[in-house]
């Protein structure tokens, strides 16, 4: 097997398990999601924590996992932390 085979054999392999990783992690938080009543009290290093996140994700990419806030207010916050 040439190497080029065998690099795309691998990354499709980590791939694939990063996807099924992040699936895991989404179906998980949505039902913690909703065990928990009211509304989630984030300290700012959490929200700082999820904004730096969110920016690296993108709008559209939040809009699929954001599960404990709005992506407009991990935006907001993102705002916020660049001014700082």
């Amino acid at each position: 097997m040439n190497w080029k085979r065998m690099l795309a054999y691998i990354s499709g392999s980590v791939d694939q398990e990063l996807l099924l990783r992040n699936e895991y992690l989404v179906t998980e938080n949505r039902i913690l999601k909703n065990q928990i009543k009211g509304r989630l009290q984030l300290t700012d290093a959490e929200r700082i924590s999820l904004a730096e996140m969110g920016q690296c994700l993108g709008r559209r990419a939040l809009e699929e996992v954001a599960q404990m806030v709005r992506p407009e207010t991990i935006i907001w916050d993102t705002r916020s932390v660049i001014r700082r």
